[in-house]
């Protein structure tokens, strides 16, 4: 299990330029300790740089890539500019005012993944309200949420949303519970709102929405809600994002990534097709 720490730039480009420089440094069976001593660092150091998990600075990764006998000037520069992109800060700095910072991290990984499959049980995923449904969420914050801030929040919930519309974005395949449909947040008016809103975004090319339904009975999804996010970058292994109520937790070993990945397999496999849940989605629209 993986705490990610947040920070800086892109997370998903901090992990690779991390990656390939272990595989650089496993290839000429440096030590880390060695390392760390060419940059005036720690053997932890390198260990977090590896694993993306710091900011990097240009000098550091400039001697590393000499130590490791980088000195192909097109290879150097590729590197180096990775460093630079890494360091770069996300459209989601701008806000920070209303934004957790263990949440920063997601939202980086959520805006370089290729595949989003997500779980929920209680409420509709993010990517999927609209923005009623969000306001109606966010209203009910505890401790309670002034005016000013409960805006701040939809709008960055609305502009993550942006991704779904982007012909570059990812795919995003979302299993809703029932429970979540018939909660009615924020009254009839919104609810109604909600899940015509699900409709729409099911007619998109990118998007997938299914529905377990509760006549189903006990279902595979148990342990709650999760999100399953997949790089383009062959370096980059899936990563499963489980959300707390003041943290989150980002699981990237093989066999917990498995097992999720089992769990959402069986759940779409389980669940209403897209089509019989577009048939749902309408009925309850129609006795709402």
């Amino acid at each position: 299990m993986t705490t990610v720490q947040p920070g800086g730039g892109s997370m998903v480009r901090r992990i690779l330029l991390g990656s390939q420089l272990r595989r650089l440094r496993e290839g000429r069976a440096i030590t880390r300790e060695d390392a760390g001593y060419a940059i005036r660092a720690s053997e932890s150091k390198i260990s977090r740089m590896e694993l993306g998990r710091v900011s990097f600075k240009e000098r550091d990764v400039a001697d590393l890539l000499s130590l490791y006998g980088v000195h192909d000037g097109t290879e150097r520069e590729a590197l180096l500019g990775l460093v630079r992109e890494a360091n770069k800060s996300g459209w989601w700095h701008s806000f920070t005012d209303v934004l957790p910072n263990w949440f920063q991290t997601y939202i980086g990984l959520e805006e370089a993944a290729a595949l989003i499959r997500t779980y929920e049980v209680q409420f509709i995923p993010g990517l999927l309200q609209c923005e009623e449904y969000a306001r109606a969420i966010f209203g009910q914050s505890r401790p309670a949420l002034a005016e000013e801030e409960i805006e701040r929040r939809v709008s960055l919930r609305m502009r993550r949303q942006s991704l779904l519309m982007d012909p570059q974005g990812p795919k995003l395949w979302a299993v809703i519970d029932e429970a979540a449909l018939r909660r009615p947040v924020g009254g009839p008016k919104v609810m109604r709102a909600q899940v015509q809103h699900l409709i729409d975004m099911s007619e998109h090319a990118n998007v997938v929405v299914q529905v377990m339904p509760f006549r189903f009975g006990a279902h595979a999804g148990e342990s709650g809600a999760f999100s399953i996010l997949r790089f383009p970058e062959q370096d980059l292994a899936d990563v499963v994002y489980l959300e707390q109520l003041t943290s989150a937790l980002y699981l990237d070993k093989r066999d917990d990534v498995d097992a999720y990945i089992q769990v959402m397999e069986r759940l779409c496999v389980d669940s209403l097709t897209p089509g019989q849940t577009v048939d749902l989605l309408a009925t309850i629209l129609k006795d709402r």
